[in-house]
């Protein structure tokens, strides 16, 4: 129906239906083997530039979609029923490094970079976390110091989605103990990347280090001003909470969907499984937590854009949707017994994937105390 929640206009619904033409068709069958081998789909990736994907929510005129947050979780939703872990590289490459960038670059930047990560010929991410700082960003380590017309920077970003593949990054270091946002890319001198580091869940995506050793960065890669890094930091994170929940909310829909179809096919003592109370506890609690998360999501989604902040509606959605994704999974391989165990069917691999999404883009820790200090802050004492 158009003009609803989760397709407010005709282009989200056509988005939608774009989106879920091609995970069935593109996604889905590659889905078990990339897991499997623990690599990135490179090629899938330049897939989804070819439709316009890499650069959704970057205005038209520059040559991006011009598409709003409603719609970036549309795309995290309908791929991560296949592939979360293909949907993590794409949300490392679209939303941390593209739409980031995008935000914070002048023309010549954009000029330099956007084309070939708007076509995926440049496979992107970001550099935040380090191995002595994660949720405490504030903490990090890696430095940036000037030397003439281009910058110096030392320090160590790990577990970085799409570092194996990736070719820029938008990479965050101190100027003067002031969080400072660079784009870093392998032609710069000093910079590499570590070896894949191996992972329980979201193996359709590659994680490793991106290590610099007095790397020289151009001075014209500087992003913003010195010492505008937190503020882009802070803004995109909020996109990138917003879409992980989106995620969750993929898992949990397609995991639906399997327990539904095996609670029907499945015969126990004469009958379906779904006639047993215990089943349908499973079934019913699934679907109503799954919708409950959807709709918080996509309602928070609504009031997020480049210029509308809503750190307390994506800390609560995130927060509240990561659990949802990992329970509907194990209901999902409860139902399913044996055979959900069994890496012959999706549901091992996305339960394994769902654990993730209450780690990566902030704990779910952090986001119980972002909201308990946004909320005292909104309701004070009087």
């Amino acid at each position: 129906m158009i003009g609803d929640l989760f397709n407010p206009t005709d282009e989200h619904r056509m988005l939608r239906e774009l989106v879920e033409d091609f995970t069935r068709k593109e996604v889905e069958p590659q889905a078990a083997r990339h897991d499997e081998l623990g690599v990135l789909n490179v090629e899938l990736m330049r897939k989804v530039g070819e439709l316009g994907l890499l650069g959704l929510t970057v205005p038209a005129d520059d040559g991006g979609s011009g598409m709003d947050a409603v719609a970036a979780v549309i795309v995290h939703h309908e791929l991560s029923k296949s592939d979360p872990g293909f949907c993590l590289a794409y949300l490392a490459h679209a939303m941390l490094f593209v739409n980031n960038f995008y935000h914070c670059s002048n023309d010549e930047q954009r000029d330099r970079y956007l084309p070939k990560v708007l076509s995926g010929e440049w496979v992107a991410g970001m550099g935040m976390t380090e191995p002595g700082a994660g949720t405490d960003v504030l903490g990090m380590t890696t430095t940036a110091v000037q030397d003439g017309d281009t910058y110096v920077l030392n320090g160590t970003k790990t577990y970085i989605t799409n570092a194996c593949e990736g070719f820029c990054f938008l990479v965050y270091a101190k100027i003067d103990g002031r969080i400072s946002a660079f784009v870093v890319d392998r032609e710069c001198p000093g910079f590499s990347t570590s070896e894949h580091i191996d992972k329980l869940g979201m193996r359709g995506s590659t994680m490793g280090e991106l290590v610099m050793d007095d790397c020289r960065v151009p001075a014209r890669n500087l992003l913003g001003g010195e010492g505008q890094g937190i503020t882009h930091m802070m803004r995109n994170l909020e996109i990138e909470r917003l879409t992980l929940a989106a995620m969750s909310v993929g898992i949990a829909d397609r995991c639906v969907q399997i327990m539904i179809r095996h609670a029907q096919e499945r015969q126990a003592f004469g009958q379906s499984i779904l006639e047993f109370g215990q089943i349908q506890r499973y079934v019913a609690e699934g679907y109503a937590m799954t919708e409950a998360a959807k709709s918080l999501v996509y309602n928070v989604a609504r009031d997020l854009g480049p210029g509308q902040r809503n750190r307390i509606g994506t800390d609560a959605a995130k927060l509240f949707a990561a659990p949802v994704g990992k329970m509907v999974a194990d209901y999902a391989m409860q139902v399913m017994g044996g055979s959900g165990y069994c890496r012959e069917y999706p549901v091992e691999r996305l339960w394994r994937d769902a654990k993730l999404l209450e780690i990566g883009g902030g704990t779910l820790e952090a986001h119980q105390k972002n909201l308990s200090k946004d909320l005292a802050r909104r309701h004070p004492l009087a």
